[in-house]
């Protein structure tokens, strides 16, 4: 099987703090001040830096600070905050992907214990790899999915092609990008998944992935993968999609 493997420096990834199990420990996002190598700010608290702790070998890491608030993240957002952040990180991960440095740029969001992260303090990263095979990233077809909303020809659905499994929500922009609406619908996405999909779901991601002269978003519910999937790339389809769609459309987009 064509995988991608990418050296990870151990002792360097010892030494990065960690406050989303020791919630006594100290945050380093809200420690402005002593922030070193910010490369942008906007409003309320915004920034890209470059990651102090750059564990993947032969990769560039960043670090984009969703805001100056440590215990709010995107469901407590304001409309502008969220539709400011994504245009932001946005704008950067099309920046790095223009330089012509990378085979491939990654742009992405942990949250939560289960979601692979180690900082509590709300944040997404860009990686720009050097050499990487981007064509083994995603497959189109893990975007598609039964249609919960369309605006401005953008699209929510829930994915009948899951990476994984369950609740996998995508966000795909039609043929003009709007991305005041991506930033509406990844809002409504994370809200769902953390309030109502799942007592269970206290974590998640969010991916970008491009394609062609667009994108794709995936929000993913995080919790203990299942084994079958980890040991032999089993993926498994829920059964209650249609129910998901009715759920969300009722909680969001009922007038």
């Amino acid at each position: 099987m064509d995988i991608n493997l990418i050296g990870f420096d151990v002792t360097l990834g010892r030494t990065k703090p960690e406050n989303i199990i020791r919630e006594e420990a100290s945050c380093p996002f809200c420690d402005v001040e002593h922030l070193t190598d910010i490369i942008d700010t906007a409003e309320d608290g915004i920034i890209l830096l470059k990651n102090k702790y750059n564990v993947i070998e032969n990769a560039d890491q960043f670090v984009i600070i969703e805001g100056s608030a440590c215990r709010v993240d995107m469901p407590g957002y304001s409309k502008d905050h969220m539709r400011r952040l994504v245009r932001f990180g946005f704008r950067h991960w099309q920046r790095l992907i223009a330089t012509g440095k990378y085979a491939a740029v990654i742009y992405f969001k942990n949250y939560g214990p289960m979601s692979g992260g180690t900082i509590r303090h709300p944040h997404m990263q860009l990686v720009g790899f050097r050499e990487l095979n981007a064509g083994l990233m995603f497959s189109p077809r893990e975007f598609e999915g039964l249609t919960i909303r369309e605006e401005a020809g953008t699209i929510l659905n829930v994915s009948t092609c899951p990476r994984v499994g369950f609740g996998e929500l995508n966000i795909v922009p039609g043929e003009k990008i709007n991305l005041s609406t991506v930033a509406d619908f990844i809002q409504v996405a994370v809200d769902y998944l953390m309030h109502h999909f799942s007592s269970r779901c206290r974590s998640y991601n969010i991916f970008f992935y491009p394609q062609g002269d667009s994108f794709f978003v995936k929000v993913m519910p995080r919790f203990a993968t299942s084994p079958l999937f980890i040991g032999y790339n089993i993926h498994f389809l829920p059964n209650n999609l249609e129910a998901v769609v009715e759920e969300v459309q009722r909680l969001y987009f009922t007038p």
